[in-house]
């Protein structure tokens, strides 16, 4: 994963997906991390804008399709990812990426 920096230069709270594709689909087995300041153990869950799951822990083993989102004490709230259930999904890899990069698209069905 990776972990960018806000234009103030302060950490934010970033919501890292295994694998490192996006958008995440649901066969893939998905595992989202949040990452930020703060006590260890200490994030909130988000699905769908409702708490959810178990709270406190770091990482979580998806088995839903939705948008996630996690929040850290110190660092706020991350960006959504969305989870898919799609038969047929081009993928992008799950890294900040630049005008002028070479990237790699994979068709998966």
């Amino acid at each position: 994963g990776w972990c960018p920096l806000s234009p103030t230069g302060a950490q934010t709270t970033q919501l890292l997906v295994e694998p490192l594709w996006r958008p995440a689909v649901l066969w893939d087995r998905v595992t989202l991390t949040c990452q930020g300041s703060g006590t260890a153990g200490a994030t909130t869950w988000y699905k769908d804008g409702q708490r959810w799951g178990q709270q406190g822990r770091d990482n979580i083993a998806v088995t839903e399709t939705g948008t996630y989102t996690c929040e850290r004490p110190s660092t706020g709230l991350s960006p959504p990812m969305t989870v898919i259930n799609d038969q047929l999904v081009l993928q992008v890899p799950a890294q900040a990426l630049l005008e002028g990069d070479t990237v790699t698209l994979r068709c998966r069905s």
